[in-house]
This record gives structure tokens, sequence and C-alpha cells, in this order.
């Protein structure tokens, strides 16, 4: 079997970053990751994958123009020879034009039932909705934010007392199941 090779982008401790390497460790999974990059040269994922042996690539965006930090991180993915990226964590929207030079190529997780709560701080706001249910989703990345093509979801109860931390705790460890599952069936399709 020849495994595709994924990109994957984060911003922070990359905890989906690393359940995605986890699960690439299979003999049947149909990726492999051939470059962690980031927006943040001290992000806790770049050293943890570094630990690794995975490749990392590192630019920040400050002071330069956002076609010139996309084409750096674009060449840095070519270069490695991603044909797929999965963003984890990373929190830089992306230009309409990396989009379409990735077109259907670029799937994300998002700690919501999309499409509710497109953005951020969705757990504190399902609570303030009174939602029963929580949860993530993995969705292809287009133009508009959060708002491609579902490829899977999980529901998390809403239990009585939770604040935002407690239930993104509790979503954050359904990320990290789902997700791997999600980006080997969308690479095997």
């Amino acid at each position: 079997m020849t495994r595709r090779k994924l990109g994957i982008l984060i911003s922070g401790r990359g905890s989906n970053m690393a359940s995605l390497v986890e699960a690439a460790r299979a003999e049947d999974c149909p990726y492999e990751v051939a470059l962690v990059a980031s927006d943040k040269p001290e992000a806790p994922g770049l050293a943890w994958a570094d630990t690794q042996g995975i490749a990392t690539f590192a630019q920040s965006p400050k002071g330069m123009p956002k076609a010139e930090y996309e084409a750096r991180i674009d060449a840095a993915l070519r270069e490695a020879g991603v044909e797929a990226i999965a963003l984890a964590g990373y929190m830089r929207l992306l230009s309409d034009d990396f989009v379409h030079a990735w077109r259907g190529r670029i799937v994300n997780i998002h700690p919501s039932l999309l499409p509710k709560y497109k953005g951020l701080d969705t757990h504190q706001r399902a609570l303030d909705a009174g939602d029963a249910l929580a949860g993530c989703s993995v969705h292809i990345v287009t133009e508009e934010l959060d708002g491609g093509e579902l490829l899977g979801q999980v529901e998390v109860p809403v239990l009585p007392g939770d604040t935002a931390d407690s239930l993104a705790t509790r979503v954050l460890a359904e990320e990290h199941r789902l997700y791997p599952r999600v980006v080997a069936e969308w690479l095997n399709r």
C-alpha cells in the first residue's frame, strides 16, 4: 500500500496532531505524516513532532504580508511531498488563494457540532444556549469559515455543572478518536 503524505498545521501543543501521528504508526494507516508546520516557532507541538522524527517547519507571520507567509508554508509542504493537509489547532484563517491551491485536500477538526458555533468560543456558546449536546466535527476546508463538507461528527453530552473547560476536555478526548479515523477514511475514498 502506498501511503499518502500528510502535512499537519498547528499553532500550539498539537494534541490532535499527536493523535494523527500515533494513528499513522499502524501498518494499515493510509497516510504518513510528512511535515508538521506552525505559525508559532515556539509551539510545543513542534518540539514533540521533532522527538518523533517528523520533519518540522515554523514561520512566524509577524511583519510579513499574508501572501508571503502562506507562500513559505506552501513551499515547505510541497517540498515535503505533502498531498493533503490536516489542520490541528491551527489558529490562523487561510486565505482564499491558499485554500484554492489545495482545493479539496485540506481538512479541519472543529470543536462543535457544525453548522452550529463556527469560529471561536464554541463550548461557552453551547453552554450559553442551553444545549444538551456539544461535540466535534471534521470538515473539508473551503473559503467559508468552518463551512465545508462534513466528513464526521461525534456528540458529547453537556453535563449538569459543566464549564467551558470541563466540556472542552471531554470534547477534546473525542476529537483525538474521531480525527485519525476520519482522515484515514477521507484519504481512502
